[in-house]
């Protein structure tokens, strides 16, 4: 795109800032939650949780922060306050370093629901922001150059609570040493609302494309868009699975296994980058790689083989690359300034929900037969490619 299509370069240069902080800022916090999040079950059982009881919360927690975002995405456009959601979201997160004072799996369990909760709370409004300030330098770029940042911190969580445990010998050590990347994200976090107090008047300075869209015309490609989402999501393998898999056939040493989802990661960062830009030259179509990798997931997921269970979570790496950058992206171009959360909202929860009751099907369909649920999954994937062609096609329809 030109600079006139895309707004001034001053314009560019605010938004670039802005992404890029949102990036570190969304780091930071990958290196908090997700450092907890890789040690909860285990600190659970020391404070004398059950595995069922380590299980309810873990789900529990994914379910309610999923399950609110549509209240909290509504809210936020409602109210135009963005930033005090975004702020709410995530000073929660601060309840991972808590769990230094945790004496009791109860009180660590509503910590950790708290973290899943601030997540509800932010997420809806923050693509709502990114989705205003990406606007002049292409969706596609602005979500994945975020991505990209956000895989550091997931990467870098993990290991620097792995670092901590090697040092001190306890979990609560650990908790207490990320407090350090809380602090540093909530000083990010006010430099970036610093950067664009009023996320509405950045795009509002932004000349639109034209376009014939009807109300009814974007209210039937949402509803196509919602389907294709949920099909793919439904049939989209969770990790853990891949894990157990792994570990029931005795594919990889069990050392490897985390090494396996650190190389995932890494792919999530570099494909998230590439399929941005892709998605800002080529548009929605571009989208159909989503399902044809989740095919190819399919196909090798189940594998006894060392190298093609290698391939399998390279391929996984990619597949949430994309998820994470275009899925999003198509959100804000598919929907009006001024209701990006409420459709930021309804959009997670649908992921969310298709892919928590996907994964319980497959988990079900393995336990019978791995070729039934890699059967399962292709289905639900080639589905999936019709709806995105009627979607592409009524594109150019009012």
């Amino acid at each position: 795109m030109t600079p006139d299509e895309t707004g001034r370069p001053e314009q560019r240069v605010q938004a670039y800032r802005l992404v890029l902080i949102f990036g570190i800022i969304a780091a930071l916090g990958d290196v908090v939650y997700e450092g907890g999040r890789s040690v909860a079950g285990p600190f659970l059982l020391v404070l004398g949780a059950s595995a069922f009881t380590v299980s309810f919360i873990a789900g529990f927690g994914e379910f309610v922060g999923y399950a609110i975002r549509i209240a909290t995405g509504y809210l936020a456009d409602k109210t135009r306050q963005y930033w005090i959601f975004v702020f709410a979201g995530y000073l929660l997160i601060g309840a991972i370093p808590l769990l230094v004072l945790a004496g009791s799996w109860e009180i660590a369990a509503c910590l950790l629901i708290a973290e899943r909760i601030g997540k509800a709370v932010r997420s809806p409004a923050k693509d709502a922001i990114l989705s205003h300030a990406t606007t002049s330098i292409g969706r596609g770029w602005g979500f994945g150059l975020h991505e990209a940042l956000d895989q550091i911190g997931a990467v870098a969580g993990p290991l620097l609570f792995v670092a901590a445990l090697a040092a001190g010998g306890e979990y609560r050590g650990g908790f207490a040493l990320l407090a350090i990347p809380f602090i540093l994200l909530v000083i990010a976090l006010a430099a970036a609302w610093k950067s664009m107090p009023d996320p509405l008047a950045f795009e509002a300075g932004v000349r639109a494309p034209r376009t014939q869209d009807t109300k009814a015309g974007k209210n039937r490609r949402l509803r196509l868009y919602a389907v294709f989402t949920a099909l793919t999501m439904a049939g989209f393998v969770v990790f853990p699975l891949l894990a157990f898999h792994y570990k029931a056939l005795g594919i990889i040493p069990d050392a490897e296994i985390p090494l396996f989802y650190a190389i995932a990661m890494g792919v999530d960062a570099v494909a998230a980058l590439a399929i941005g830009k892709a998605y800002d030259r080529y548009g929605i179509s571009v989208l159909t790689l989503v399902p044809v990798t989740g095919i190819l997931i399919a196909l090798v997921a189940f594998s006894p083989s060392y190298p093609v269970a290698l391939a399998g979570a390279v391929l996984w790496g990619i597949s949430m690359g994309m998820q994470e950058t275009v899925l999003r992206a198509a959100v804000a171009d598919l929907t009006a300034m001024g209701e990006r959360g409420f459709a930021y909202g309804i959009f997670n929860t649908i992921y969310g929900g298709a892919w928590f009751a996907g994964s319980m099907a497959i988990g079900a369909l393995y336990m019978v037969n791995p070729f039934y649920a890699a059967g399962f999954m292709v289905l639900l994937q080639a589905a999936a490619l019709p709806v995105l062609l009627w979607l592409v096609m009524d594109r150019h329809t009012p």
